[in-house]
C-alpha cells in the first residue's frame, strides 16, 4: 500500500498500492477511527495507471484522481455516485513531464490548484487549473526542492485553510510540516516540524479538523 485518502466524514477509506493496480474502498463504522469496524467494499482497476502511488477525490467524491510511477501522469475518473468506486469510469489523462517518478498528489479544496511530489528531482510541483478538478485545464506554475528535507518525498497533504503543508518521506521516515505565509503558495513555505514514522511511510491523510 502506498496512497491513502478518506471521504469528508471519514466513513470511507481508499488505498492504492504498487502491486494490485487498483483503488480499494473500505467503510469505517466510526469516521477516521481505524479501531472501529473496517470493512472492505470494492476495488476499481486503474489500468491507465500501473503502479499507482496516490489517490485523491474532489470534495463531493464525483471525481477521482490517481498517479503512479509507471507513466507518471495524472488520471481522472468520473463517479456517478460520490466516493463509490464501483461507479467509476475513466475520463482523461494529463501527461506530466515534470518528473519520472510521480509519488504524491493533492488538490486545493476548490480544485483550482494541484500538487505532485516527485522522486526523480525531489520536488513538489504546483499546477493551476482554470476549471476546478478538470486536469485538462492544468498548467505548471512552480516547484519547490525538498532535497534538504527528504530525498524521497511521497505523500502530500494541505491543511484545509492552506496555511500548513505536510510531506511524508520514505527516506526521512516521517512527516515534515511546513508553514506558508501565503495560503496554497509553496514558494512561501518554511519547514517548522518533523514527526518520526519508521519503516518507509508513503501515504498521508488528515481529517478536516486536523486532529487525526
Amino acid at each position: 500500500p502506498r496512497g491513502i485518502t478518506f471521504n469528508t466524514d471519514g466513513t470511507k477509506m481508499f488505498i492504492v498500492g504498487t502491486t494490485g493496480d487498483d483503488v480499494n474502498e473500505y467503510t469505517l463504522s466510526v469516521g477516521f477511527d481505524l479501531a472501529s469496524t473496517v470493512t472492505f467494499v470494492d476495488s476499481y482497476a486503474v489500468t491507465e495507471c500501473p503502479n499507482p502511488t496516490a489517490v485523491k477525490f474532489s470534495f463531493n467524491g464525483t471525481k477521482m484522481f490517481v498517479t503512479g510511477t509507471s507513466n507518471s501522469n495524472i488520471h481522472e475518473y468520473n463517479l456517478t455516485t460520490g466516493f463509490d468506486v464501483s461507479t467509476a469510469s475513466f475520463s482523461q489523462t494529463l501527461v506530466t513531464t515534470v518528473d519520472n517518478d510521480n509519488f504524491g498528489l493533492d488538490f486545493k479544496p476548490d480544485g483550482t490548484k494541484m500538487w505532485i511530489t516527485g522522486n526523480q528531482n525531489d520536488k513538489i510541483y504546483e499546477f493551476n487549473l482554470s476549471t476546478g478538478f478538470d486536469i485538462s485545464t492544468a498548467t505548471f506554475n512552480q516547484d519547490l526542492y525538498l532535497g534538504a528535507i527528504d530525498i524521497e518525498p511521497f505523500g502530500i497533504e494541505w491543511s484545509t485553510d492552506g496555511l500548513r503543508l505536510f510531506i511524508i518521506g520514505t527516506r526521512g521516515n516521517g512527516v515534515d510540516e511546513f508553514k506558508v505565509t501565503t495560503p496554497w503558495d509553496i514558494s512561501t513555505a518554511t519547514h517548522v516540524g518533523f514527526y518520526y514514522v519508521p519503516v518507509n511511510p508513503s501515504g498521508l491523510h488528515f481529517s478536516p479538523d486536523g486532529l487525526t
